[in-house]
């Protein structure tokens, strides 16, 4: 797919080739000759994230310390060429692809997790960790990390907190900034700072660890990350129901909070995610559904078990029906295997996927739902809807040729119209892939002109030469 990219706020001025030759041996000086990457072969994969664009860096460089990235970015303001900072390169919005060039700072070699604390319940970690690495570490001794994106086996936790990454957990658990206690960051102009620290109480000043949580890598290279870990549940349950309507399955949720259960995770399918799924695997779903629901919860055994029969109590009085409930871990795992064969399945309904997040008030998503699929209608393009019904984030799917322009032009169009339908239900238009550049020319969508003019205020000061990733989020 290509796409012309225009930026009103050209970040860097007067600006020099990342790949000069002085430029290169300085860089090769600071984090070592073999991790200063220049080959095409070498750098093609730092060009692009999960939309598959490609924007090829001049050279990719991959430090170890916070003290690199500081001569790094010092060298980048010297000599004025950009630097876009990159974790897994799993997202869905460009924010770690280098769209004005210059250099990728590739956080792969800063990935130890440095401490686990089970006293007091925090662990300290590079950027480059991945999500499921920390999980997995903190679990074996008893502690429960629970931000958990989709991506989460390749996802770094760098890039997790600098898109504030959310995922199924959030019903319950909230997302990355919920668990961010204090971070390592380095500034733009190359200062090193600490925000925040190994507490959960701390008003100590300005909160800059939320500033630079959300911020999408423009405010600061994080290079290390304090993260607030939880006792590990005993257990989890998951409920598996059909509906004939959304807006039965939408009436779940707050049945199950009038019932006094919190579900860790509530996943609802729309009726073309089903009949998608349904058709490419068979797993016995009627195909005539409007809704599919997937609902777990977590916790000591006993209220485990208490809460399940609640919820299936609770879906089963709102029209549930074909009710299935895991007993055993291999049971859910096999529950929760049709949303994971989403994506593989919804492959055929085109090559290129525009795959949205937006969010709206949880009671609303049947009107979303709805509107959704007569935008699509509308603009003669396959949609499939399905997400986060415990807070309102869904993934709206346009399916569309990669080879058929006027396709193409009709999935945006039908992307625009999304966006603004979730604005005006009360909602806006990313729950957590954040804007990048592909959601920059909607942000006058969901947020006013002061509002960004503050922003971009935060940005000046922080950055004066617009050296950190240039050409995301304002347009």
């Amino acid at each position: 797919m290509s796409r012309t990219i225009h930026f009103a706020d050209k970040g860097v001025r007067a600006r020099t080739s990342a790949s000069e030759p002085e430029v290169l041996d300085r860089l090769r000086e600071i984090v070592g000759a073999e991790n200063v990457l220049v080959d095409e072969e070498r750098v093609e994969p730092y060009a692009g994230d999960a939309l598959k664009e490609k924007f090829p860096p001049e050279a990719v460089v991959l430090p170890q310390s916070a003290e690199e990235v500081s001569a790094i970015l010092r060298l980048a303001n010297e000599r004025r060429f950009p630097v876009t900072a990159r974790g897994g390169g799993v997202g869905y919005t460009g924010g770690a692809v280098p769209v004005e060039g210059g250099i990728v700072v590739g956080t792969d070699r800063m990935n130890r997790i440095r401490e686990v604390s089970v006293e007091n319940l925090y662990a300290v970690t590079e950027p480059g960790v991945t999500t499921y690495a920390l999980q997995q570490a903190v679990e074996e001794v008893g502690l429960f990390y629970p931000p958990d994106p989709a991506s989460y086996k390749n996802s770094y936790i760098g890039g997790n907190v600098a898109e504030n990454a959310g995922g199924i957990r959030s019903a319950k658990y909230g997302v990355t900034k919920h668990y961010v206690l204090g971070l390592e960051v380095v500034l733009p102009t190359g200062e090193i700072v600490r925000t925040g620290g190994l507490t959960s109480k701390n008003v100590v000043g300005f909160d800059l660890t939320g500033l630079i949580c959300g911020s999408e890598g423009m405010l600061g290279i994080i290079t290390e990350a304090t993260l607030k870990l939880l006792p590990l549940p005993e257990t989890t349950r998951t409920v598996r129901a059909t509906f004939k309507t959304m807006t039965a399955a939408c009436a779940c949720p707050p049945a199950f909070t009038r019932a006094r259960v919190t579900p860790v995770a509530i996943e609802v399918l729309d009726r073309n995610a089903i009949r998608a799924v349904e058709s490419e695997f068979a797993f016995g779903i009627d195909p005539e559904a409007g809704a599919l629901l997937l609902v777990s919860v977590d916790g000591p055994r006993e209220e485990v078990e208490r809460e399940i029969r609640l919820v299936e109590e609770v879906v089963k009085g709102l029209g549930g029906y074909d009710i299935l409930r895991s007993e055993s871990r291999e049971d859910e795992d096999k529950l929760w295997d049709v949303r994971r064969a989403l994506s593989p399945a919804i492959k055929k309904f085109g090559t290129l996927k525009f795959n949205e997040d937006v969010v709206v008030p949880r009671s609303r998503v049947p009107e979303l739902i709805e509107r959704v699929e007569a935008i699509g209608k509308k603009h003669d393009t396959f949609v499939v809807n399905f997400g986060h019904l415990g807070d309102g984030n869904i993934h709206v799917n346009f399916m569309c040729e990669r080879s058929d322009p006027e396709a193409v032009a009709r999935a945006r169009a039908a992307v625009g119209e999304t966006f603004a339908a979730s604005v005006e239900l009360g909602g806006t238009i990313s729950g957590e892939h954040g804007i990048g550049y592909v959601k920059a020319p909607y942000l006058k969508m969901a947020l006013g002109g002061e509002t960004i003019e503050a922003m971009r205020r935060i940005k000046r000061a922080l950055d004066p030469q617009g050296i950190l990733n240039p050409g995301k989020v304002f347009v």
